[in-house]
């Protein structure tokens, strides 16, 4: 992320009611497409991954346009995560039924795998891995675990509450760049080799929209909006303009900003 962003590390002081702060001026928007859509995602590409209140997945181009959609949610009831780190490999999680469901670019179902069935009972985040197989954390062994699409287990790291004082319980698992991302929003970022090998620990708390690019941290609060590199001492701060604080969801991508409300998805460029 460039600019703009590393510009407005800052403190904020108080505006008038009714006033403007200077962060509004850092993004401007460009496209708000309507829907009563309840979560979304972005891809590497720019296209746009939407699901609506029925259930069911749309991806769309970096404009808008329509390219394929998936109905079958509903087969395994809701959506708890979409992972489209690989535009050609989309993951679905279906943490209810301990589902995976794994789609092609256009949304066609490649491949579906029961996690209770490989004695994965207690999985709270997927992610896809650098090899294309999948990460799971399997708290039930307090494990970080790399199985296959058929499940097979292909490598796990070591039982982490012998690692830690007091075990995390990821919301994310981001494979990016040789390492390994788990965000706790309780306990905080750790990280780890591609062997399962604990690297780091650092101690960012309450962030919502975690996500990392490029090997930069990203995360949310309710008023500001994070960046940090990790092995720097710099924790950028970004105050997130007042019109935007009541988004349901915000995810940061190069270039963009994409915002969530209760009827349409908005999307802000910023310099």
């Amino acid at each position: 992320m460039g600019g703009y962003l590393m510009g407005a590390a800052q403190t904020t002081s108080a505006v008038p009611r009714g006033g403007t702060t200077q962060a509004d001026s850092f993004f401007m928007l460009q496209q708000k497409i309507a829907g009563e859509f309840t979560d979304f995602t972005v891809d590497n590409l720019g296209n746009l991954y939407v699901l609506n209140q029925s259930g069911q997945l749309k991806k769309m181009g970096p404009a808008g346009d329509s390219i394929a959609v998936f109905n079958n949610v509903r087969q395994y009831g809701k959506i708890h995560f979409i992972d489209v780190s690989n535009p050609l490999k989309v993951l679905l999680y279906f943490k209810d039924f301990g589902t995976v469901v794994t789609l092609d670019r256009f949304l066609n179902t490649r491949s579906t795998l029961d996690l209770r069935r490989r004695q994965l009972f207690q999985v709270k985040s997927i992610g896809q891995a650098y090899d294309n197989n999948i990460w799971v954390f399997d708290e039930l062994e307090g494990k970080l675990k790399r199985i296959g699409e058929d499940g097979r287990l292909i490598d796990q790291s070591s039982d982490f509450r012998l690692l830690f004082d007091s075990m995390p319980s990821p919301q994310f698992i981001v494979d990016q760049n040789k390492l390994l991302y788990l965000y706790d929003a309780a306990k905080g970022v750790y990280l780890f080799d591609y062997y399962g090998t604990f690297k780091n620990r650092i101690r960012f708390t309450g962030w919502t929209d975690f996500s990392v690019i490029n090997n930069t941290l990203f995360g949310r609060d309710a008023g500001m909006l994070y960046r940090y590199e990790p092995g720097t001492l710099n924790l950028q701060q970004y105050p997130i303009p007042a019109a935007m604080q009541s988004a349901r969801k915000i995810k940061i991508m190069p270039g963009n900003l994409y915002l969530l409300r209760d009827h349409q998805l908005e999307i802000y460029s910023y310099r």
